[in-house]
């Protein structure tokens, strides 16, 4: 009766309670549980005004509210939902609106036709969980018919108790079911693992129940049945979760936002990895893209796990603890999950143990014809069972260990990475130390990852030995403790080595930094290398350090690591072969087969520690290097915190009020200082105000802007600043981004004023003739644009701020002196932009000191002189004074300054042509539009919100390259080519060796044991303990051998080829390709790969080889002990191809994914480092924090799948391998019972077969890692193959001393950047006599800078060509073209080194003539100044040097040149230096020492080219004029003459 009315409940009423309503309330109460109505809102006046409604009239409530009608709308049009076809419209409106829920916003849908909100997809979850309750109720009420009926009939049961829990077990899975249904999103654990064991707990009891009282007890049994049915089902519906489809799913929580499965995933297909199936199945059908990858848990985003290592690093001073405290939690679940594998590890050779003996004395009773009174048959199978078991728990649960493992050296690098970046960005100049940044974000960082996932062997170890003793204690007795004497003599050995590693790890890692810094600044640096003919002297540099210093280092550390390993894995082989002589020679006992192979499966055991022993040794000491080296990094010097006082105003600043006081300042670059960079320093600078500051090369101005910013350190004095800051320095600083990206730089989009920035910049005729407009992507560095352009990219950035305080350094020097008045005009000046601004303008000109309201003048440091215009211009003793009268009127003819870094090879590779038209009538239409705009005080620009993390980062203008598909065998031949082929089959065949003669010694052992058997002693014991000795002795040889020939003779080598190959392929390819090709990218080949094919890959290499050996032999043991395995042999090998196959076609394309999605975080912060000033002067650290942090989080989305997917197989693979042993120990058993089989023949094959799981699991591991990691040959090859230049060095092509007289004929000339672009010079003729000056001249993108590089052949002619003293030099080598020509470029490169080296990097003159070129170009009294002379150290790019300096150095190179060269090109060559400096320069040029030189100049100073004996006058790549100064200025109608004369020199 109690069924039945539990059914007509659940099933008969359903439908009338859904008819009435009451499941759609079901659905609101679930709802409204979840979701939190805002009172008086619209949906929650609809759910009010509804309570008492008709279906019908909720629909036309809803359909006639505009509030809900316009919203439905907006989501249909959106995309986000659509109106249910299966409805009836006409009595129907449905509304969708998002709304918040502790799990995020959800999509709900206000439904007129029921009662409420409903979850789209919930009343399918209400169905599923109605049913299980359904099923839960009638198992309850089916259990309670039990108890009645054993109360009735009273029947005796065992323990009546037990049914009265089985009641309360079931109500109380009913309510944890509504709970968990209700307020989770995962199937519950706890019923997941409840139904299993309370199913077989009912067999169990079934089985006793029908072979001792089946007739008492039939209908008891028939119920229970009944209710293990229930059970069944309700688990079935349990493992569907409370999500089992799409529609139950919440919407994203933003645009390509893929769920974690893991936030649903119940606790099975966490076990299994099953979750990942989805994954795996789509990979097998199509290629993986990011987009395809779910998103990461908030927990393990990078931003929040910086966080958690920066409050860890706050509370204590060691980083080892810091890291523990932040992450260490799972780490240590992970450790007691290893134990508990352990423990199960051991209970294997127990359980073979148990089983021998069985087998021993089943066949001992049936020789003797006891069978009846011998063993059960089934004890023999239900042993195997148990190993069985105890295999597929083993598995899961060192799964589950990796799993936490790789997820905690994810969040290691995360947080590392992140807390690295954050320090570089608040690194003071002595903060910078010798430790690259981007090596220990690349493999410091790495490196303390892959110490996570196998340093709990640190623990595991020395407990797995510990176990292994233990049970060795109880199979052999002392004897066994021989070998712990063995192993605690072998500790202070290991020590030495470890130690001796150490010290080679700590200087590889130098030597690494070395060949990193170098590859960077090479890199960075490229054009002026080219230019100047010097790739094979920076060739020489960077092989120095690899092949001199990093190879050998790794060949002393391969050889160490080699016998470290031998060292180790002999170890377990001596201590097998002391502890069995030993038991021999003092126990009467004899060894047999029932104890030698449960030791040696423990002795097997103990060869996995021990040898990873050797690797976590490597590991910890690699990680104490890192660590020593992240906490010298966190412990470098910092800006100074109280630099400058920052005021806080609540009001808003005024006319008037000051800004900025800078009073009785003393500031230093460096701490350790001898004498001041700034001292009594007193500025002041008012809101409004326009502060020009004034001075010589060198004299401090940037200093001082510096010191504003707070980069110097300030040892007197006080710094106030009220309100923010916007700072365009001198070389501009532009991102790999859109030049809208670039100009906003992380604020909010505001049109209107962005419009009006453009065109007070003079962008938008630049823009209108770019492919995309402000969306065109620059490149890194901006290299697509000229640098006028990127000058006024920088400018719009800082005006665009809308900062209280504006700083500007020498911004209008690169644009033409009609634009640099417009700018001027329009942003800087009284009526600009800027106007209501402060303002500080660093400038050589003098063309605008008069509208500047202040002027202060630098020299040395000091501040000579500050004042109004009016009043130093009245004091004839004024440097002011002096300057003006000595350089005549104030025109804009001094306007002009270098780009270092950031210069390109493309001045403007999409506007170089048209950019001509940036004339001043077309200035003028925009001059009159920003009228109504002048004096007007605009609102701070507002910092935008972040950015998601797919989809919005720019990969630069090209995206990285990366196959598709396996790995082509082309791929693995050319890496064995770069190996010796000698060397890798003589590795081979040591490798099998050390197979065949550890075979050899367990057939040995075997033999003993069996001889042993059968004489009852251990006769014998010299014969078979020398063949075991001698045959470990040589599988410990053997492996020793074949580890030193893969390192010496194989990986070395290899890694030599490669670099050296990808080293020449890029410094022989292109501009061009460094132009589409960001630093970091190439810097993150140099850096992570190499690294893979110098250290990991050789090794996982090593693994396949050896565990395909293994595998083989094991399965030849198998097999040939029993034949009828080798049946199954063919299925297992389809099915691991089969498993191969569809896992790798996933896991190659996440490894290529985690590899592509690795560049950008290089990338990023490289060109974070380079504009780290102006990063800083906008207050937006925790801007470019999150950035980097989004990119790190990209990159983790990509690497997670990477290695559980791995789980994924290794789970399935062990799975068999456990079948493995299984179908071996059923084998044996059957073979037994049947016809008898010797105990010492089952030990054998199964101490092999117990070694299946591991050696199957690791060859298909090993193979997964080499094709992962051969991913890095792959792309380094990609780079070896690069398009090159033409050839260096063509063999008598130039005749000798060529050219001698300088002489260059441009006939039909054309030609464009890239085959894509349109032509930047067409049809250029022209010719140039010997010893003639040649003056270039041209507005913005006129072609001048194209034509220079086309003498060098940075671009190649279209059409054309050119003629150099009769010499084509499109037919010479390019070695030989580029070395007979001096240039100065406009962008001033230097390289960490001496002075010396960075004037003369070839070392091909002497100390006596770069002190001649010193001299020349006015650097020797400040060369002198310095301590260490020519060996005085330039920083990294240049930085310990001003612009000017640096600008000063190129000319002293181009002197020191002049003695072997007839042919000069000046690019701007002085529009850094000061007024009087250039005069001083322009004399040297135009003097005796260049009277037999052929000059080319380009200069936007228009003075220094009026001398010229011609001037070339370029628009829009053709030739204008080409003729004397003196004729061209004679007609009035030239451009030449409308040149000079908008610079005010006529």
């Amino acid at each position: 009766m109690v069924l039945l009315y539990a059914l007509k409940v659940v099933f008969v009423d359903l439908e009338r309670l859904w008819d009435d309503g009451i499941a759609s309330r079901y659905c609101q109460l679930r709802i409204q549980s979840s979701v939190q109505l805002t009172p008086g809102s619209p949906i929650d006046k609809f759910l009010v005004d509804c309570k008492a409604k008709t279906p019908d009239e909720r629909a036309k409530i809803l359909e006639t509210t505009p509030h809900f009608s316009s919203i439905h709308s907006e989501a249909a049009n959106s995309g986000q939902t659509a109106v249910p076809t299966d409805l009836n419209t006409d009595l129907h409106f449905t509304c969708f609106v998002q709304a918040p829920s502790p799990l995020g916003p959800r999509l709900i849908e206000l439904d007129g036709r029921r009662s409420g909100p409903v979850d789209r997809g919930a009343c399918a979850e209400l169905l599923s969980s109605v049913a299980a309750w359904a099923f839960l109720l009638l198992g309850a009420a089916t259990s309670i018919a039990n108890i009645v009926l054993l109360v009735l009939t009273r029947r005796h049961v065992a323990l009546v108790q037990s049914y009265v829990l089985e009641v309360l077990a079931l109500i109380a899975a009913a309510v944890l079911t509504y709970f968990n249904h209700w307020r989770t999103r995962t199937s519950s654990s706890a019923l997941l693992l409840l139904w299993p064991f309370y199913i077989a707990g009912l067999v169990v009891w079934a089985r006793t129940t029908i072979e001792n009282s089946f007739s008492a007890l039939k209908v008891v049994l028939i119920l229970k049945g009944v209710v293990a049915g229930l059970a069944a089902i309700s688990f079935a519906l349990e493992c569907l979760g409370p999500e089992f489809t799409e529609e139950d799913r919440p919407a994203p929580l933003e645009k390509g936002h893929v769920e974690s499965p893991l936030l649903t995933a119940n606790i099975f297909s966490t076990w299994s990895f099953g979750w990942m199936s989805s994954l795996l199945k789509k990979g097998a059908t199509t290629f993986i893209t990011e987009g395809d990858l779910p998103s990461l848990l908030p927990s393990d985003e990078s931003i929040n796990l910086g966080k958690k290592l920066q409050i860890s690093m706050k509370n204590h001073k060691s980083l080892w603890v810091s890291l523990f405290v932040s992450y260490g939690g799972p780490y240590m679940y992970a450790g007691f999950l290893k134990l508990v594998q352990d423990l199960l590890a051991f209970l294997q050779p127990q359980l073979l143990r148990w089983l021998l003996s069985y087998i021993s004395t089943y066949q001992s009773a049936r020789l003797a014809g006891l069978s009846d009174s011998g063993p059960s048959k089934l004890e023999g199978f239900a042993i195997a069972v148990l190993m069985f078991v105890a295999s597929i728990a083993q598995t899961v649960i060192l799964h589950q260990y990796f799993q936490t493992c790789f997820e905690t050296g994810m969040r290691v690098r995360a947080g590392l990475v992140t807390a690295v970046y954050q320090k570089a960005l608040v690194l003071s100049h002595d903060g910078r130390g010798d430790s690259s940044s981007v090596n220990l974000m690349s493999v410091d960082a790495t490196r303390m990852q892959d110490l996570c996932t196998y340093g709990l062997i640190a623990i595991s170890g020395p407990f797995q030995i510990t176990l292994a003793f233990i049970s060795l204690y109880g199979i052999l007795g002392w004897p066994a403790f021989v070998g712990v004497a063995i192993m605690i003599f072998s500790i202070p050995l290991n020590t030495l080595i470890a130690r001796a590693l150490k010290r080679m790890q700590e200087k590889q890692m130098k030597n690494r930094d070395q060949r990193t810094r170098l590859m960077t600044e090479l890199l960075s640096n490229i054009k002026s290398i080219k230019l100047y003919a010097w790739e094979n002297a920076f060739i020489r540099k960077v092989l120095a350090v690899r092949n001199d210093q990093e190879l050998r280092m790794l060949r002393k550390i391969g050889i160490a690591t080699s016998l470290n390993g031998s060292l180790w894995s002999g170890i377990p082989l001596l201590v097998a072969f002391s502890s069995f002589a030993t038991a021999a020679l003092t126990s009467d006992t004899p060894l047999t087969s029932d104890r030698i192979f449960p030791a040696i499966s423990l002795f097997m055991l103990l060869q996995f520690p021990l040898a990873m022993i050797s690797q976590v040794t490597s590991n910890i000491i690699e990680a104490m290097v890192s660590v020593k080296r992240l906490s010298d990094f966190f412990k470098a010097d910092e800006l100074q915190a109280d630099a400058r006082q920052l005021v806080t105003k609540t009001k808003k600043l005024m006319k008037g009020d000051e800004v900025l006081s800078i009073t009785n300042g003393e500031f230093y670059w460096s701490k350790s200082g001898a004498a001041p960079t700034l001292e009594d320093v007193n500025v002041t600078v008012k809101k409004g105000e326009l502060v020009g500051i004034l001075g010589r090369v060198g004299a401090g101005k940037s200093s001082l802007v510096s010191a504003i910013i707070g980069e110097m350190t300030r040892t007197e004095g006080e710094v106030r600043l009220s309100g923010c800051i916007s700072y365009a320095p001198q070389t501009p600083w532009i991102m790999s981004a859109s030049v809208r990206d670039n100009i906003v730089f992380s604020h909010e989009y505001d049109e209107a004023f962005y419009n009006l920035v453009l065109d007070a910049c003079a962008l938008r005729p630049d823009l209108e003739l770019m492919p995309e407009g402000d969306m065109t992507e620059v490149g890194e560095k901006g290299i697509t644009l000229s640098g006028g352009q990127r000058a006024r990219v920088s400018l719009a950035r800082a005006v665009y701020a809308r900062a209280d305080l504006v700083i500007l350094d020498d911004v209008l020097a690169a644009v033409d002196s009609h634009v640099a008045r417009h700018v001027f005009d329009n942003v800087i000046g009284p009526n600009g932009l800027l106007a209501t601004k402060a303002r500080i303008l660093v400038t050589h000109s003098i063309s605008f000191i008069k509208q500047f309201d202040q002027i202060v003048y630098l020299r040395r440091g000091l501040i000579l002189e500050s004042g109004s215009y009016e009043n130093l211009i009245n004091n004839e003793q004024s440097e002011l004074y002096k300057l003006v009268r000595g350089h005549g009127s104030h025109s804009a003819s001094g306007v002009s300054t270098p780009f270092t870094g950031g210069a390109s090879s493309t001045p403007s590779s999409e506007t170089a042509v048209n950019s001509s038209e940036l004339t001043e009538e077309r200035l003028e239409g925009v001059t009159e539009k920003l009228q109504l705009q002048r004096k007007k005080s605009f609102t701070k620009a507002v910092l935008s919100n972040t950015p998601p993390i797919r989809g919005t980062q720019s990969d630069g203008i090209t995206k990285e390259h990366s196959e598709h598909g396996r790995v082509k065998n082309d791929v693995y031949l050319k890496y064995i080519e770069a190996t010796s082929k000698f060397g890798s089959i003589a590795f081979v065949i040591t490798t099998l060796l050390v197979q065949l003669a550890s075979l050899a010694a367990n057939n040995t052992l075997r033999s003993w044991g069996e001889h042993n058997r059968e004489s009852g002693d251990n006769t014998g014991l010299g014969h078979y303990l020398m063949g075991y000795g001698l045959f470990s002795l040589g599988s410990v040889f053997m492996g020793a051998l074949s580890s030193i020939i893969l390192w010496v003779f194989c990986s070395i080598r290899s890694s030599k080829h490669l670099h050296d190959s990808m080293l020449h392929g890029v410094l022989r390819a292109p501009m061009s390709f460094f132009e589409q090709t960001p630093t970091g990218r190439i810097v993150n080949l140099f850096s992570r790969d190499v690294y893979v094919v110098d250290s990991i890959l050789a090794r996982v290499i090593q693994n396949v080889i050896r565990t395909t050996c293994t595998a083989g032999v094991i399965v030849w043991v198998i097999g040939y002990s029993f034949p009828l395995f080798l049946v199954s042999v063919p299925f297992l090998s389809w099915f691991y191809v089969r498993v191969m196959i569809y896992y790798l076609s996933t896991s190659r394309e996440l490894k290529r994914l985690d590899a592509v999605s690795r560049s950008p975080i290089f990338a990023w912060f490289a060109e974070s480092l380079n504009g780290i000033s102006v990063i800083r002067a906008f207050n937006q650290q925790s801007v470019f924090t999150t950035n980097i942090s989004r990119r790190v989080d990209r990159n983790q989305i990509c690497y997670l799948p990477s290695i559980s997917v791995n789980r994924w197989l290794a789970i399935r693979l062990e799975l068999v391998g456990a079948t493995i042993i299984f179908v071996a120990a059923v084998l044996a058993i059957s073979a037994l019972i049947t016809t008898g089989v010797d105990a010492g023949l089952v030990g054998f094959v199964l101490s092999y077969a117990l070694g299946a799981t591991g050696a199957l699991n690791w060859l298909v591991r090993s193979l997964s890692e080499v094709e992962q990691n051969i991913v890095s040959v792959e792309r380094i090859l990609h780079y070896t193959d690069l398009e090159p230049e033409a050839p260096a060095e063509i063999a008598d092509a130039v005749p000798e001393d060529w050219p001698r007289k300088g002489e260059v004929e441009f006939r039909n000339y054309s030609t464009r950047y890239r085959p894509e672009l349109d032509l930047v010079l067409k049809d250029i003729s022209f010719t140039v006599q010997h010893k003639e000056k040649i003056g270039i001249c041209g507005r913005t993108g006129s072609g001048k800078s194209s034509l220079l590089l086309s003498l060098f052949r940075i671009i190649e002619p279209a059409s054309g060509t050119i003629f150099i003293d009769g010499v084509d030099i499109t037919k010479i080598g390019l070695f030989d073209l580029r070395s007979a020509i001096s240039i100065v470029p406009q962008s001033p490169d230097m390289f960490e080194g001496s002075i010396r080296e960075n004037i003369d990097p070839t070392g091909a003159y002497q100390d006596a003539e770069i002190w001649v070129a010193l001299e020349h170009s006015h650097l020797k009294q400040f060369v002198e100044s310095l301590p260490e002379g020519l060996d005085a150290l330039v920083r990294e790019g240049g930085s310990s040097l001003s612009a000017g300096q640096r600008q000063l150095l190129c000319f002293a190179r181009a002197l020191l040149r002049k003695v072997s060269q007839m042919m000069y090109v000046l690019d701007e060559a002085t529009s850094a230096v000061d007024l009087e400096t250039d005069h001083a320069i322009q004399a040297i040029i135009r003097g005796p020492q260049f009277k037999d030189v052929t000059m080319f100049t380009i200069a936007h100073r228009l003075n220094t080219i009026l001398e010229s004996d011609r001037v070339l006058v370029l628009g829009a790549g053709q030739i204008l004029e080409f003729d004397s100064p003196k004729n061209l200025l004679a007609a009035s109608s030239s451009s030449f003459y409308s040149l000079v004369n908008e610079a005010g020199l006529l």
